[in-house]
């Protein structure tokens, strides 16, 4: 099968390029932009059974009118002092001039004695909108009030800074668009350099800008038309993982068939021979490490988390794109092209001494069980890290924003949890008791971290009341979401105000991410490792090889695990590691991370099967394919080290997790770890499919003899 695509693109790759920009110029233009189709609220993403879910739009229903996105601006004195009767004077003018300027969308402004902080070293004023936080208009009111704030604010010595749901929501988007353009600069300064330096060519450099440039292009117009024809939701981080990951793994397919195919041009073959070639050897083990990556992304499909859900669409889509452009436009490119694309270097004509890889594999091969305890321990030792892991479900606001500060100014005048209260909502449709409601309301003041519990307020018909319970501790917090999932909830359950007595707010919607991540990582993993198993095992023709492949595998996902909770538990003394990073990192390293595993066992395969014994073979496999696993690694490390640039919680940790977790599997795994322990167990790995038979084809070009060279 690759035999004949490498054949048919080398002989017309005019046209294949053809179809791939015509392709371009027909969907492009008429498909939605990514943004368009996004999402960025988590809690949105919760399934419907779930009793935040329940709990927001019952109260959604009983209360229309205040059912709207909110904001809060924060009003503290610029030198720190408490806020005099002429300060706090001064903000009740603030909330009327901001009525008076009729922001579309602003449906009122509300302050009073009450909004003064205990220390009076904070005012609140409390924003509602008349539509989502996610309503464009909603998010144009945002940047006015803040204009209009601060104008009427300058000179006074006060300050103001707007926070709270539509606000964050704004952050949050604006975040997202500077992290997308931090990502891709990043990512294509390190690919151009990484790439030139590796093949000295400013040629070979560009080809992946160019060829996975287009590819971006055309997949997120794909994935973004298919988000708004099918209907399903796309999350907000989606632009810079499908930046990470198509730049990143597209790399790395380059890679591959840029390493064979100069491979062949020094053996004497002729460029389009030696392109057909390359297609022909690399197309397996691309083809498989693509569909590793995309059944391990269609698996996200089975969680309950709307987040997983809408990433596995369009990062599977992206891959299934990319897999066809590493076997069509790429080929067509370099046929194209040729020789020329390692100008103006001539160092390519001859083989380097690769004096680091042959004495690897030399080790290897005398050495196999040193080398395969020396990087087994030093993975089994990160793993044991993992103990030690806690789930965060801080990934609210964007660092250094105005809704960041403000925020933490609300915090030093009233309860961490003064932003986001936990609300009780009360049901009876037969009308509400009001003994039992102030009972109820009573059991909640008593709660252990309840800092206040605010009058009910009921519906206009009678039937619904709500609760605002505000929290000691932030509303992510472990302590908030022991006090939700524990008395809160039990007082609810237990409470006989109404036929139906449900805790919503943030804290609450935490509480049941926290139980569907745990579900999801329950089935997902299975299902995601069945699919990789099958995938491997088709391709390896063997039993015994993807066992042990994803025996090693996992305990790569340990190890990365333990060493992101070193760094950001530990060294960095965060207090936990973002809820859904396990099984992103379990995903990606696992799925992404294959893709090293994979080059190396099929050249393992295919020295075993030119009739060299499995230690040989070994030692021949890291010194051929370890420099190109070892380029590809770092390049798709970097790429997603990019992330960390961005300054976004979410986007940080799981930028500098997965790629450690990159480094892992390709240098420590792919190149040690598994050649080594092949080399143990011999051709008892290829079994039932054991036998040394020769894998070249009848007419291929014989594998280049290797040239000794001193040690």
């Amino acid at each position: 099968m690759f035999a004949r695509l490498g054949r048919l693109v080398t002989t017309r790759p005019w046209r294949v390029i053809a179809v791939w920009v015509i392709a371009v110029a027909l969907i492009v233009p008429f498909s939605p932009s990514l943004a368009e189709v996004s999402n960025a609220d988590q809690a949105s993403f919760l399934p419907d059974d779930k009793e935040s879910v329940q709990a927001q739009q019952l109260a959604e229903r009983a209360f229309p009118t205040a059912s709207g996105a909110t904001a809060m601006f924060v009003v503290k004195r610029a030198d720190g002092g408490e806020l005099t009767p002429a300060d706090q004077a001064k903000v009740g003018a603030l909330a009327q001039d901001l009525m008076a300027a009729r922001i579309p969308r602003v449906a009122g402004v509300v302050t009073g004695p009450e909004q003064v902080a205990p220390n009076r070293g904070v005012q609140l004023l409390q924003v509602v909108f008349q539509g989502t936080a996610n309503d464009q208009p909603v998010k144009d009111a945002v940047p006015q009030l803040r204009g209009r704030a601060a104008g009427v604010l300058e000179g006074s010595g006060l300050r103001a800074g707007l926070t709270g749901e539509a606000a964050i929501w704004l952050d949050t988007e604006e975040s997202f668009g500077t992290a997308e353009s931090v990502t891709l600069l990043a990512t294509l300064v390190l690919i151009i350099v990484l790439v030139g330096a590796i093949f000295r060519s400013p040629v070979a450099a560009l080809l992946p800008i160019a060829t996975i440039g287009l590819v971006f292009t055309l997949a997120t117009a794909l994935v973004a038309l298919a988000a708004d024809t099918v209907g399903f939701e796309v999350d907000q981080s989606l632009t810079s993982l499908l930046t990470v990951v198509l730049f990143g793994i597209g790399t790395d397919y380059i890679l591959f068939l840029l390493f064979r195919y100069r491979e062949r041009l020094r053996a004497g073959d002729p460029s389009r021979q030696a392109v057909a070639f390359s297609v022909r050897r690399v197309g397996e083990a691309v083809a498989s490490s693509a569909l590793v990556v995309i059944f391990a992304f269609l698996a996200m499909l089975l969680a309950d988390l709307g987040f997983l859900q809408a990433m596995a669409p369009g990062l599977a889509i992206s891959v299934a794109v990319m897999l066809a452009a590493s076997l069509t436009l790429i080929p067509a490119v370099m046929t194209l092209v040729g020789p020329r694309l390692f100008w103006p270097s001539r160092r390519w004509q001859r083989a380097p001494d690769g004096a680091l890889f042959k004495r690897l594999g030399r080790l290897i091969a005398h050495r196999p069980g040193r080398m395969a305890l020396a990087s087994g321990g030093l993975l089994v030792a990160l793993a044991a890290g993992s103990v030690a892991y806690s789930a965060s479900y801080d990934i609210t606001l964007p660092s250094g924003s105005e809704s960041t500060v403000a925020y933490e100014d609300l915090k030093s005048g009233f309860g961490a949890g003064a932003l986001n209260p936990t609300d009780v909502v009360v049901s009876d449709p037969d009308g509400i008791d009001q003994a039992k409601l102030a009972t109820l309301t009573r059991q909640l003041e008593a709660v252990d971290g309840v800092a206040a519990v605010a009058r009910p307020v009921p519906s206009q018909d009678g039937t619904v009341a709500r609760i605002g319970v505000t929290l000691d501790d932030k509303p992510e917090s472990s302590r908030a979401m022991a006090a939700v999932d524990g008395p809160i909830r039990d007082l609810a359950r237990a409470s006989d105000a109404g036929t139906q007595v449900l805790v919503g707010g943030g804290t609450s919607a935490n509480v049941d991410l926290r139980d569907t991540v745990n579900r999801d990582m329950a089935v997902v993993f299975p299902v995601a490792a069945l699919l990789i198993a099958l995938v491997l095992g088709l391709l390896l023709r063997s039993v015994v090889a993807p066992a042990y492949l994803l025996a090693a595998v996992a305990l790569g996902f340990g190890a990365t695990l333990g060493a992101g909770v070193v760094i950001f538990q530990g060294l960095a003394g965060e207090p936990g590691l973002l809820f859904m990073l396990p099984i992103v990192l379990y995903l990606f390293v696992v799925a992404i991370g294959t893709d090293y595993n994979i080059l190396v066992t099929s050249r393992l395969r295919e020295e075993v099967g030119d009739g060299n014994d499995p230690r040989t073979a070994a030692d021949l496999a890291v010194e051929n394919a370890g420099p190109t696993i070892a380029a590809a690694g770092v390049i798709l490390a970097g790429t997603f080290a990019s992330l960390s640039l961005t300054g976004v919680g979410l986007l940080v940790q799981m930028g500098a997790t997965v790629a450690i977790g990159v480094l892992l599997v390709s240098i420590v795994m792919a190149i040690v770890f598994v050649p080594s322990v092949s080399a143990l167990l011999g051709r008892r790995i290829w079994w039932p499919g054991h036998r040394a038979t020769t894998t070249a084809a009848e007419g291929e070009p014989a594998p280049p003899a290797r040239i000794e060279e001193p040690v």
